[in-house]
């Protein structure tokens, strides 16, 4: 039997599709290409700001210098924080980043995490308190610290001073569930969409006061999916944020 002719309308639908996916992957070529050369300039913004407010040959003169010097290093740190993360996301969305699973105790990952987390922790009298001993997962060894490095950083930016991030996790039918919860605002459910997608942020009086371009949680949640994981949030208004993280177990 002859097979049936393909509709006009399936042909337009995988034309408009292949269209599309030819967009985005433009569009992730060029994130890449633009990320990489901000990074050149940036790097001779900071060292140079660095030997200025360090004032490594010699005093600058008026205080002002050393203040301004301090401010511009301050802010080119920022700024490239914000170009590895478009970066990251480029290469999450083009899968082009490899992940090898293997047997990861989350103990040592949070050991490892939390070192360079700790002004900001400390900027914010913010204290962490981790029920452990906990269980380990089958993930990538950068992966997964990308993930916990991304989770408390929002944890802590939307924490409210002298409160506590609460890590726990639980195993159950070969999966590993890992919570992250925070003592914020919280927001609406019909929000937490808006917080999974990239450059956006929930509405919130909160969150309009956080820096940042609302790429940490995007992030995590690629990189959970690449190595077969998932991400969820759970919150309310008054109740925090809480970030769920399913992994095989290790």
């Amino acid at each position: 039997m002859a097979q049936e002719a393909d509709s006009p309308s399936s042909g337009a639908s995988r034309a408009q599709a292949r269209l599309e996916a030819a967009m985005d992957e433009q569009k992730r070529s060029f994130l890449r290409m633009v990320s990489h050369e901000l990074r050149t300039p940036l790097n001779s913004i900071l060292g140079f700001s660095e030997i200025l407010n360090s004032e490594l040959y010699g005093p600058l003169g008026a205080p002002q210098y050393k203040e301004y010097a301090g401010i511009i290093h301050a802010s080119g740190h920022k700024l490239l924080k914000l170009v590895n993360q478009v970066l990251e996301i480029a290469r999450l969305e083009g899968r082009t980043i490899d992940f090898d699973a293997a047997s990861e105790p989350l103990d040592t990952a949070l050991d490892d995490v939390l070192p360079s987390l700790r002004p900001e922790m400390a900027a914010r009298s913010v204290g962490i308190e981790i029920a452990g001993p906990l269980p380990c997962v089958m993930a990538d060894h950068r992966g997964l610290r990308q993930v916990l490095t991304q989770l408390l950083q929002n944890a802590i930016a939307f924490s409210p001073e002298g409160s506590v991030i609460r890590a726990s996790a639980q195993a159950q039918d070969g999966m590993v569930e890992l919570s992250i919860r925070d003592e914020g605002e919280g927001v609406d459910p019909d929000e937490i969409p808006r917080l999974m997608a990239p450059f956006e942020q929930a509405e919130t009086a909160l969150t309009r006061k956080a820096e940042g371009a609302g790429l940490g949680l995007p992030i995590a949640d690629l990189t959970c999916r690449a190595m077969g994981g998932r991400l969820r949030l759970v919150s309310a208004p008054g109740q925090g944020l809480t970030a769920v993280v399913r992994l095989p177990a290790g």
